[in-house]
């Protein structure tokens, strides 16, 4: 059974991943923008943005995983 602190570290981290993730998919989004305004396929561009987002989906639901386990245990910093 992970202690307190060990979970509070994973939440931050989990947060740290999102905000990443989703710095990662405007960048992604910025340069489908740009190929396509110079007339170039996006087609790879757009996979791997449909990649980012899933990932970002499952790190989204990890972190809510890691905050209900804290809420449970009465701790701050669960919501």
């Amino acid at each position: 059974m992970a202690t307190i602190a060990k979970e509070q570290a994973d939440l931050a981290k989990a947060e740290q991943d999102i905000s990443e993730g989703e710095a990662r998919i405007e960048h992604q989004r910025q340069l489908i923008d740009e190929l396509r305004r110079d007339g170039h396929g996006t087609a790879e561009a757009e996979k791997l943005l449909c990649t980012l987002q899933q990932s970002l989906e499952t790190w989204k639901a990890h972190r809510d995983t890691i905050r209900l386990m804290l809420a449970k245990k009465g701790t701050k910093g669960a919501g």
